[in-house]
């Protein structure tokens, strides 16, 4: 009898664990709701100036001050008032990325890339104004003819602008190490031209 009444004691005991599992279950699938807005990308905010083409080959110190100017000119012209900051530029290795921002400066409408290994040139050295970071581009178009354009960003500060010539040139320097690394660049004569040809007037 004692032992008929420890199987009744256990059979009411049994389902007591299943209680227990279930209760952590829903609490799980109650966490993975996302409860925070989701972050902003790192960058550095600027006002997109524009592009326009560069002439030429060989891309030195001064290359980008009369496309500047063009670009300058027309952004001035342009706004009634202090423009405020569009986009965000964020700059890593192998690519460089324009973000495109709304009025309100909270999401992104639209994104352009650029690859690092064809950045020709990158300079914060302006004369029409020191917040001004311009680059060299080479686009490659859809018939595989490819044409060089200067783009501009107008950044807060001074200060900005060299940042962000610097970090432009820690940008190419760990992509062009990475794709020499890797073999599609040969160490030969040719490839040291080109790490020493990309050239960054940071001050």
């Amino acid at each position: 009898m004692i032992k008929s009444k420890l199987n009744v004691l256990t059979l009411r005991k049994e389902p007591l664990p299943a209680v227990i599992f279930h209760e952590p279950e829903a609490i799980e699938l109650c966490s993975t709701t996302p409860l925070t807005k989701p972050r902003l990308q790192a960058g550095c905010k600027v006002t997109y100036l524009g592009k326009v083409s560069a002439t030429g080959v060989q891309f030195s110190s001064g290359c980008t001050e009369q496309p500047v100017i063009e670009l300058w000119k027309k952004h001035t012209l342009a706004r009634e008032d202090v423009f405020p900051s569009n986009a965000i530029l964020e700059i890593r290795p192998f690519q460089v990325r324009l973000h495109h921002q709304d009025i309100k400066g909270e999401a992104t409408v639209r994104m352009d890339t650029f690859q690092v290994a064809r950045i020709a040139y990158c300079t914060a050295d302006h004369n029409v104004s020191p917040n001004i970071f311009a680059w060299v581009y080479r686009e490659i178009n859809d018939d595989l003819t490819y044409q060089m354009d200067c783009h501009a960003v107008e950044c807060e500060s001074k200060l900005e602008a060299k940042k962000l010539a610097h970090a432009m040139m820690v940008a190419f320097k760990k992509t062009f190490n990475s794709m020499k690394s890797d073999g599609r660049i040969h160490k030969d004569s040719s490839s040291e031209e080109t790490a020493q040809g990309f050239e960054s007037d940071d001050g």
